[in-house]
């Protein structure tokens, strides 16, 4: 601990988390652990937080372009890339917009995606960070449907999802964005802690029925999906 944030090591780097931070999760490790940034690939990640991933792609020789609309996310970006030796180009702003106009070989992104239901959003940081809108695919759907404008000839959209929130649905989507669709990667993770109204909801909305019609589920798949540009 120094100052008041906590100091974490993942994959031979340390990182820096803020006070009232939550240290990366077992989707932000999922997501770290198949993203496959190559050495000289241009690299955007939208939503990057800590800048665990961003700084993971540039020790690794990429060129990266991290953005996320919280100003202390921003500067803790810097901070960490600097803390672990490399260079991350950090930006303020929301989606797309700081990188209007520009393309790269891969865009990345492990966004919130929790489905809330209907008048139960919260406006804290903690809530922020999982909140995906009615159906989890509010953020989801921006990144996928700007990313063919953003993408190099054969670029790669890579974005992870809950096995809930449908595979053939982010096949769909992935398809009418233009772009061809496959999972890299999936892993079972533990079930996160949630109401029963919200669980209720998350059946609700699980048409490919991947949660038990019973109970509290113990885990739950997580799917990493790339989207290819032709």
């Amino acid at each position: 601990m120094d100052d008041g944030v906590l100091l974490y090591a993942y994959a031979g780097c340390v990182f820096r988390v803020p006070d009232g931070v939550q240290p990366p999760k077992a989707g932000s490790r999922f997501f770290c652990r198949h993203l496959d940034a190559r050495a000289g690939e241009r690299v955007l990640e939208i939503g990057a937080g800590l800048g665990v991933a961003a700084v993971l792609a540039a020790r690794g020789g990429a060129t990266v372009v991290a953005t996320d609309i919280v100003p202390e996310a921003v500067e803790t970006i810097r901070a960490n890339a600097a803390l672990n030796g490399v260079s991350v180009d950090a930006r303020l702003g929301d989606g797309y917009a700081p990188v209007r106009g520009e393309r790269f070989d891969l865009v990345c992104s492990n966004p919130p995606q929790m489905p809330t239901p209907p008048g139960r959003e919260r406006g804290d940081a903690a809530a922020a960070a999982d909140n995906g809108g009615v159906d989890g695919w509010e953020l989801l759907d921006r990144i996928i449907a700007g990313a063919p404008a953003h993408l190099r000839p054969s670029g790669r959209l890579v974005f992870t999802i809950f096995a809930f929130l449908g595979r053939k649905t982010a096949f769909a989507k992935v398809e009418a964005a233009g772009l061809v669709p496959t999972v890299v990667a999936s892993e079972m993770q533990g079930f996160p802690r949630i109401g029963f109204e919200r669980l209720d909801h998350l059946r609700a909305l699980d048409a490919e029925h991947t949660l038990a019609a019973a109970g509290v589920p113990a885990t739950v798949e997580r799917l990493m999906i790339e989207g290819r540009r032709p």
